[in-house]
Order: C-alpha cells, then structure tokens, then sequence
C-alpha cells in the first residue's frame, strides 16, 4: 500500500512537471510556397529592398527582390505591410545549451579536466530543451556557435539551428574547429597573481611556456598525421586536428593584447592553420597585420571596458568601425549563455560608433557566416541559400522597436514563446492587468 501511495505522489509530481513545461515543439518541415509581401528587406549583404517581397519553398529561398512574380496557385502569400524582413542572426563563441544554471554544476556541461582536450566536441552535449535558446530566438537569433571551454585546447565547436528535438537535429555545421585559450601575457600585480605563488615566479614565462605547451601539441601531431609515428597507435587527440591541417577545420585563438595575437598571426604562418581571433580587444591596433594576414577576428561585447586604463572608455564601441575601415573580416559576439538574447543591440551600438546600419547587421550575418564556414548556406536573403528569415516590426539593432512577429529556420515557421513570454502572461493574469 505504501509502494502504490508513493507511485501516486510520483505520478502526480510528474504531471506537475509536465504541465510547467512549455508547450513549444520544433517545427515540422516547410511544405508548399510562402512568400512574404511588401517588406523592407535587409538583405545583410549590405543591400536594402523597400516594398520587396522574398519567397521560399522546401526550405530555400527561391526569389528576392522588388519585382517578384507571385504564383496564382498552391502558394500562401502574407502580408507583412511594412515590416522589416532580415536574415537570421548568428551567434558566435557561445555556450548555450552547454549550460543551463550557472550555480548549479549539474546544469554544467562545457568544461572538461585537462589541458589538452581537442578530441572533445561540444555537439554531443547540446542541449535543445534549454529554456534559455527560445529567450534567443525572440529577439531573431536563429543560429549559433557552440563552444567548450576550459584548459588550453578545448576541443571542437560546431553550429546549431535553433529549432530542433536533439543535437543530431540541431546540428548545421559539425566540428567547424578547434578552440585555444591563450594564456593572459600580462604581469599580475595582485595578492592572488602569479607574485603570489613565491619569489621568482613570472606569469608571462608561465604562459609563455603554456604556449610551447600546444605549440609542441601541434608539431607532434602534424608528425603523427604524416604518418611518422601512426605505427605506434591510434592517437585520438591527433586524430581530433587533422582538421586544422587539411584546411576543414578554422583554429580559433582566444585572446584580446596585441602581443597575443602577433603569436597567433605566428602559429597561422608556422602551421598553416585558418587562424581566427575571438576577443580581440586590442585588434584595431594591429588591424593592417590582420588584414594582411587574412585573420579575421570576433569580437567581444562592446559594453565592456577596454583592457588597459590609458585606453578611451567607449573604445570597444568603436573597435568594430575601425577593423571595417582597414578591411578586416570580423564579427561581434556577447559573452556568456542567457547574455546572447542582447546580440542585436550589441551591434546597434557599433552602429551608433561608425558602422552604418547594414554594416552592423553584416556583423552579425553575413560575416559571422563567413567566419564560420557556413556563408554558403546562410547569412543573407539570396536565391539558393537556407530561408532563415526573421520579420520585425522595426529596426532589430533598436532595442525599442525590434518586435519580432515572425521567424523560420530552413522555411519552417518557429514558434516566438519563450519562457519570459509565459511569465508575463501569468502575472498580468495574477494581477488582473489584462
């Protein structure tokens, strides 16, 4: 009697649980013709339509423009009556789904012990049932790099859609790359710094020889995949960056002082590796080297503080006009998980520091499409590329008037309820404010 009182509380906790949970589903596949009609299209190539209309069918768009032949039959046509119509915007250097409560471990799951780990790959521990992804696709995020963190060589980042069941069904690019974490090359003057630990320590020798630590990493591999010392075994931390030397895989250095990224312009030259820069801080100093060197470089949040006191306070604003005045490919990401919703106004804010309009939404589009390897699927509204479209109401870099009405992924119309959505419905109720 006991074991069937216990089933019941079971079952009924459970069905508690159930009923808190939000009635959102992926997407079934687009079926038929959809087009939408006079729209201001940003194309996130740097064009502009007004009254346009873009349509789409099996999850590619099949027409853009001003003058748009809609087909008579077997077509749904809306209406969008002036909103703005934009790519889907791509998250770069991001760890969502990889955790879900910061302060609760066992939400956790982008670090692993070590420092060497580049056979880890982050996709396998995406996680769609978030709560925190739908907070992203409210404000027109339909795309993102996840990331692993932790150690030296963390492993390999791959590109999500933000619609899916399971990691298999999220999955857009796999294992586009393999993640280093420079150590900081700058003396720490504190009571918990490397002058702590006793006389005659040195934090940039200690990083420096961290440094030597993956540079020796790469040598040794490289002689593994050339088949030097392949009798000995199957090395799978080898194995893991055959990519970064046959060209499939980008090397993204995670650094912001200038004297780290001149390594990384080094082990590009050394290796032969598609360096890109994440952070770069510092990057509209050497902006010329970075162009020469076709590094590109995504950018850490601007609301943030420069790295060295001397230097302007709104000089992350204005970083990105400066690296798209010298010709440098680059990108704007925000960090951390939940942060990435604000992505948009990010780039809204390089827009009010130099960058036009269309350029900051490029850098949110288009280039991080190209950074990531997938410009030839997404990142603009062009005939043959995936139809991830987003439909605003007004500017989407402006906080103000950014309300997104609709949003499809690969020409399937996602559902905009997100857990904020749910919360202030419920309330409004509560408090009779309906």
């Amino acid at each position: 009697m006991k074991k069937i009182f216990l089933s019941i509380i079971g079952l009924t906790a459970s069905l508690a649980t159930l009923r808190a949970q939000e009635t959102v589903y992926p997407a079934g596949p687009q079926k038929g013709l959809v087009f939408l009609k006079n729209a201001t299209i940003h194309t996130g190539a740097g064009q502009v339509i007004e009254r346009g209309t873009i349509g789409f069918s099996n999850g590619k768009i099949i027409a853009v423009g001003a003058n748009v032949a809609i087909p008579a039959d077997d077509v749904r046509v809306f209406d969008v009556q002036g909103q703005h119509i934009y790519p889907g915007l791509i998250v770069t250097d991001s760890n969502l789904g990889l955790t879900e409560v910061e302060s609760v471990r066992a939400t956790n799951d982008y670090s692993e012990v070590g420092e060497i780990n580049p056979s880890i790959r982050s996709i396998v521990s995406y996680n769609t049932d978030s709560k925190i992804i739908n907070t992203l696709r409210t404000n027109g995020i339909l795309l993102a790099q996840v990331v692993p963190e932790g150690g030296l060589l963390t492993g390999s980042s791959s590109v999500v859609q933000l619609d899916a069941w399971n990691w298999e069904d999220a999955a857009y690019k796999t294992d586009n790359g393999i993640h280093f974490y420079m150590p900081r090359l700058m003396p720490r003057a504190n009571p918990f710094g490397a002058e702590a630990r006793g006389p005659g320590s040195d934090a940039v020798k200690a990083a420096m020889e961290k440094i030597g630590q993956v540079k020796d990493f790469l040598r040794d591999a490289k002689a593994y995949l050339d088949g030097g010392t392949k009798k000995n075994g199957t090395n799978l931390k080898y194995e893991a960056v055959k990519g970064l030397f046959d060209g499939s895989q980008k090397f993204f250095v995670h650094c912001d002082l200038m004297k780290e990224m001149v390594i990384a312009a080094d082990m590009k030259q050394e290796f032969g590796l598609d360096v890109v820069i994440v952070g770069g801080t510092d990057s509209w100093m050497i902006a010329d080297m970075l162009k020469k060197n076709g590094i590109p470089v995504i950018l850490s949040q601007p609301h943030s503080l420069p790295v060295m006191q001397d230097d302007d306070v709104d000089q992350p604003y204005k970083t990105p006009a400066l690296l798209q005045k010298a010709g440098v490919l680059f990108s704007i990401s925000n960090e951390g998980f939940w942060q990435q919703r604000n992505l948009p106004f990010n780039a809204g804010t390089a827009g009010a520091y130099g960058l036009s309009r269309e350029e900051a939404l490029s850098a949110i589009t288009l280039n991080a499409a190209k950074i990531l390897g997938i410009a030839d699927k997404t990142g603009s509204l062009e005939v043959g590329k995936d139809a991830n479209i987003v439909v605003s109401t007004g500017d989407i870099l402006d906080m103000k008037s950014s309300v997104i009405t609709r949003a499809y992924i690969q020409g399937r119309e996602i559902d905009l309820t997100d857990k904020h959505k749910q919360l202030f419905e419920r309330y409004k109720h509560k408090y009779q404010l309906q």
